[in-house]
């Protein structure tokens, strides 16, 4: 039994396989990541071995149901990882939690999927989709700076090919803390992997987009639908990977159980909508595409509950949240060339250090590198302004362009210095 959870609270999965690395960054295939500890460190909120909650403290879960590789520090695991502990008593002053038993849900028998006015039946669905949607496969590799030991993650997510240039749709948390990424084709069944890099993000919506960066004439391109049309019992498929690669291109149809749902996401009260179904979404799911029955994608399977006993309940991001995003996400991220995490208030005063961004590792040929930047600095100001996090660091980023050049102050070997750092694609 898990002592941190109190029963009688609804927990949430992400339906993901992400590599949730322990090292924060932004830059050069390292992808921001909330959970960095190392054996004695912990640069988080919450400690990798939890004590046992005061008996008035209830939580409800998120936990990624991802397929991993070596876990690392700040992720805890049980059957799936942990990925965020909300206090439950926000997630009571959802409209989800108000309206989980509401009239908004459909609750009648499920309908079988028959042919649409479209002319469209499940199987042309799924033959139209299916092969835009692709493996996202994830690899990382970090180094505790104090102890020396190296650390590997792998995991497989899903998306979806949406141009012909390329571009996949994903979740953030599936390439979270990425090193490496690789698209799996779905190649009648099997796996053809082939080389890709993250372009860009939006870690609070949670998605992100991939690019397929070998020279070849894409499977398909599918075509994105209009979220805002649909209406609880109508039908949906999901297509992604389940159990990873070698269940590719699984299939899974249901219905569209409520729209507009809003879930607390984190413990600052952030909200998303999330369509709501009850298409099985499994581990390896995150990313993939819930399509409607024109064949059209309109919604990312994200999320899905992870209550004992309570089946049938998965959530996917609306297409039209993210279509307005899509032109500014298919722009590449300026990059540094570190691996990063905040330092908290409390760490840095236990270690007699700045509050900052910790940086941990810093990529060969990078424009950190070519400025003097070192594994151990702790960045406290980018630009002229005070940071704390990698996200403030990213929010400078975002105002400039590449080329540009951002004096940033750090702390090293108890002195502070600062140095000139050019931005770079």
């Amino acid at each position: 039994m898990d002592n941190n959870l109190n029963n009688n609270e609804p927990n949430f999965v992400m339906g993901d396989d992400s590599t949730n690395n322990n090292i924060n960054d932004n830059n050069v295939g390292f992808y921001d990541n909330n959970n960095f500890t190392n054996d004695e460190f912990q640069f988080d909120n919450e400690p990798l071995n939890e004590k046992k909650p005061k008996k008035n403290r209830k939580w409800m879960k998120y936990v990624g149901v991802g397929l991993v590789g070596a876990i690392l520090g700040g992720i805890i695991t049980t059957s799936s990882i942990l990925y965020v502990l909300p206090k439950s008593d926000m997630f009571k002053n959802t409209e989800l939690y108000k309206s989980i038993k509401g009239n908004s849900v459909y609750e009648g028998k499920v309908p079988e999927f028959t042919q649409t006015s479209e002319g469209m039946s499940l199987t042309d669905v799924v033959k139209q989709v299916a092969p835009a949607v692709v493996g996202v496969s994830t690899k990382s590799v970090s180094q505790d700076m104090f102890y020396g030991k190296q650390q590997v993650m792998e995991g497989i997510g899903s998306g979806v090919i949406f141009s012909e240039e390329g571009y996949v749709l994903t979740n953030y948390h599936v390439i979270q803390g990425a090193q490496e990424v690789k698209v799996i084709l779905n190649n009648n069944g099997e796996g053809k992997e082939v080389n890709a890099k993250v372009v860009n993000y939006d870690a609070q919506r949670d998605i992100a987009i991939v690019k397929i960066t070998d020279d070849i004439k894409m499977p398909a391109v599918a075509p994105l639908g209009d979220s805002d049309e649909l209406l609880p019992g109508q039908q949906v498929v999901a297509i992604g990977n389940p159990l990873g690669k070698e269940f590719l291109g699984t299939v899974t149809s249901g219905i569209i159980s409520a729209v507009n749902r809003d879930i607390v996401m984190d413990q600052n009260g952030t909200k998303l909508k999330f369509i709501q179904t009850d298409t099985a979404i499994n581990k390896g799911n995150s990313g993939g595409p819930l399509i409607n029955a024109k064949g059209e994608v309109i919604g990312i399977n994200t999320l899905k509950t992870g209550e004992t006993g309570v089946e049938g309940m998965g959530f996917a991001i609306p297409i039209n949240e993210i279509k307005p995003k899509l032109e500014d996400l298919v722009k590449p991220l300026l990059k540094i060339g570190i691996a990063g995490k905040a330092i908290d208030e409390n760490t840095a005063k236990e270690n007699n250090v700045p509050q900052g961004v910790l940086v941990a590792q810093v990529e060969d040929l990078s424009s950190a590198q070519k400025a003097g930047l070192q594994a151990g600095d702790i960045i406290t100001s980018f630009d002229g302004k005070a940071v704390k996090t990698v996200e403030e660091i990213n929010e400078i980023k975002a105002k400039h362009k590449s080329g540009d050049t951002v004096k940033v102050e750090i702390y090293r070997n108890n002195s502070k210095k600062t140095i000139e750092l050019q931005l770079a694609e």
